[in-house]
Formats: structure tokens, C-alpha cells, sequence
């Protein structure tokens, strides 16, 4: 068995409704997917493979590497296949590993019982075979075993993640109620931005958006923030193929001339967080930055682009009252001032999107935390629309 070289059914995890975003990801990177599905895709690989999946991709969150499926109908099951699995061919000795789980068995109450008879599996296992107890605990710092049990189906994997790819690493200050950065890299693909006109993000808040439109333009990909993945944990592990993937980071940033990325915010503090988390992103020189309201945000004129607003709506942030006038002035601003442009506007409340007094185009479906979310793109016509058909 050698695990980065044998092929397995790969998993790839994300935040839901982020898939269709996640499979272009993966094409992109010469892969072919057997499945899409709603918090995830389905495709065939290596270990070695989850390497370059891992360093790359902008929305994901676990790249899952399976090892074994069987029937359970109870915890003691999961025990008796888990305790004859071959482990000490995957641990290092020593070592250090985590269990995580997605757990929906009715003879289960708390996942955490179905965690630790995957624990006692593998270290009674260890214990047998080397005589000494590994490690174990629930930082993921080190392997992670992940368990898949849906009624009487479960399924063990390698995660050769570890901390969630969602959060790409370089933001340092997050803000108020800020968006995962690999939500806001599927928003940015989701626009018809062809990643050389003007990108204007008024009340960018901490950046995340501006930051990660400068970052897809330049092919900046988070691997280039992160140093400890789990596949580090394993027997077997080359860093030689690691480090072949990470040099590759550099050398496939790429040079836009004239790129214009604008953000701004009415705080000062925001912008100041913005910057920085730009400059640790290694995109700060690729953005403007003002201190302004939305409404006093330069759009360059004579060159379509993209104008893309995340506006509070009243979950979290913000009176209703009062935010039912800035989507009015949204609306007032996009028309008056982004002819030519691709409008965008990200919100968790419809009610007051209507409010901003134009039809969308269309309305793109994402999720933020436990709220339904849409990105509502509208089509900014320069003079009236009947001089355009």
C-alpha cells in the first residue's frame, strides 16, 4: 500500500453551494470530476494528487482521501472494522493524529462517541502492533482520520487538510462580521469578470473581496500562505513533492498591467485592517484604497468593469431603517455613475434589495454561516437601454 501513489476516490469539501465554483477550480488544475454535489465534488487520485488540490484551491474546505467503506449499524461496529485496518502503514511512530466526523446514525446522540471508538480503534490497533500508544487529541495539527457514517454506510478517509482550506491564511484582522475568504473567492468567480477591467469594492470592510479579486487576477493561490497541511503527517510523505508544488506557487504568479482593484470604506479603521491584510497578502501595490463614502468611490470611466458591493442587511449589521436608504442610494449610485459596469450586490436580505430599484439579471445563490444569501447582478446600461438594443 502506498497511499501517494495508489488511487482512491477523492472527496473535496465546501461550504454549501459553493460546488459549481470548486469543480472549475479543479478542472482548471487538469483534473476530471466524477461527481458534483452540493458541499462537494467526486473525483479519482492519489495522495499525491490531494497535494496539489490542497495547495491550489480557492474554494475548498477538506480534500479527503478514502480508505475503507463498510456497513455499521452501530458504534461497536465501526470499532471492530476500524481495529483491524492496517493503521501502522499510515501513522508515523510516533505520532500524533485527530478524528473528525459527519456523523447521522440513529443509534448515535453525540458524534463524539462515534470519534472516540475511531480513537480506541486505531490506537488499540498501534498499541498491538508497536507496543507503545500514540498520541491523540483534537487540534488538528497533525494526521486527521475522518469518519462518514449515514445510517448504516460509513466510510473512513485520510484528510489531507487538516485546518480548513476555507480560510486562506493571510487575514490577519477580520473585522465585523467578515466573509470566508473562500465564500468571497466563488462570489468573485461568479461574476463575468475577465480579470483585467477595473474591480471597484466600495465599503470593503476588512478587503477579503478586493483582496481576493486581486489575487485570482494575479494566479495567487493560498498554498502561498500556509506551511502545515495533514498529508504532512503520514508514512510515506515525500517533501520533495511538496516542495515541488510550493515552488510552483511563485512561479505562476502572473503580471496584469493596468489592473485596477479600488475598495473603500467609510471607516478609516476598516481601511487600515484592509491594507494590512492586503500587504500580507502580497496584493497591496494591485489595490486603491480610500477612506469615503460609498457614493464618492472613483469608477473609471470609459472602461466597463465590475462594480461589486457587500452591504450590510440587517442579520448581524446595521438598522433596517437606515440600511433601507443606502441600498435606495445603492441603486441611485450604479445607475448614475457605472454605466457600461457589471453591478453586483451581495446581501442576505431580498426585502431590502428591493430597495436598490433595479431588476437583476440574475440572482446567484450562496450561503453565509446559516443565512441564504444571493449575489444579484445587474446590467448598468450608459444612457438609456433603448440605445443599446
Amino acid at each position: 500500500m502506498n497511499l501517494f501513489t495508489d488511487k482512491a476516490i477523492i472527496i473535496i469539501t465546501c461550504p454549501k453551494r459553493l460546488a459549481p465554483w470548486l469543480e472549475q477550480e479543479v478542472k482548471e488544475l487538469g483534473f476530471i470530476t466524477d461527481e458534483v454535489f452540493v458541499t462537494g465534488v467526486k473525483l479519482s487520485g492519489t495522495i499525491n494528487d490531494c497535494i496539489k488540490l490542497n495547495l491550489n484551491l480557492r474554494c475548498a474546505s477538506q480534500v479527503l482521501y478514502k480508505l475503507k467503506q463498510f456497513e455499521a449499524n452501530d458504534a461497536d461496529a465501526i470499532y471492530k472494522n476500524l481495529v483491524e485496518y492496517p493503521w501502522e502503514d499510515i501513522l508515523p511512530n510516533p505520532g500524533y493524529f485527530s478524528i473528525t466526523s459527519n456523523v447521522n446514525n440513529p443509534t448515535i446522540n453525540n458524534s463524539m462517541f462515534a470519534n472516540l471508538r475511531v480513537k480506541d480503534a486505531i490506537v488499540d490497533r498501534l498499541r498491538d502492533k508497536r507496543g507503545t500508544r500514540p498520541s491523540t487529541g483534537s487540534a488538528l495539527i497533525g494526521a486527521v482520520i475522518n469518519l462518514f457514517w449515514k445510517n448504516e454506510r460509513a466510510e473512513i478517509f485520510i484528510d489531507t487538510s487538516g485546518d480548513s482550506l476555507g480560510r486562506h491564511g493571510y487575514r490577519k484582522i477580520p473585522g465585523q462580521a467578515p466573509m470566508l475568504e473562500a465564500l468571497a473567492a466563488a462570489t468573485v468567480y461568479a461574476t463575468q469578470w475577465d480579470k483585467k477591467s477595473p474591480f471597484v469594492n466600495p465599503m470593503c470592510g476588512s478587503g477579503t473581496v478586493a483582496i481576493e479579486a486581486a489575487m485570482i487576477a494575479t494566479n495567487r493561490r493560498p498554498g502561498l500562505f500556509r506551511t502545515n497541511y495533514a498529508f504532512m503527517h503520514l508514512r510515506g510523505y515525500d517533501e520533495k513533492i511538496y516542495q515541488a508544488e510550493d515552488s510552483l506557487l511563485e512561479q505562476q504568479i502572473i503580471d496584469v498591467p493596468g489592473l485596477r482593484i479600488i475598495a473603500t470604506d467609510y471607516s478609516a479603521r476598516a481601511v487600515e485592517n484592509a491594507r494590512k491584510n492586503a500587504t500580507a497578502a502580497g496584493v497591496a501595490r494591485l489595490i486603491n484604497f480610500t477612506v469615503c463614502d460609498f457614493a464618492e468611490t472613483e469608477i473609471p470611466p470609459s472602461v466597463p468593469g465590475i462594480f461589486y458591493v457587500n452591504p450590510e442587511y440587517g442579520e448581524r449589521l446595521g438598522d433596517i431603517n437606515q440600511l433601507e436608504g443606502t441600498y435606495s442610494r445603492i441603486g441611485d449610485f450604479m445607475k448614475q455613475k457605472c454605466g457600461g459596469y457589471l453591478g453586483y450586490v451581495f446581501t442576505g436580505n431580498l426585502e431590502l434589495a428591493k430597495k436598490i430599484g433595479l431588476k437583476a439579471k440574475r440572482r446567484i445563490e450562496f450561503y453565509t454561516s446559516t443565512i441564504d444569501c444571493r449575489l444579484l447582478e445587474y446590467e448598468l446600461y450608459s444612457g438609456s437601454r433603448s440605445e443599446k438594443v
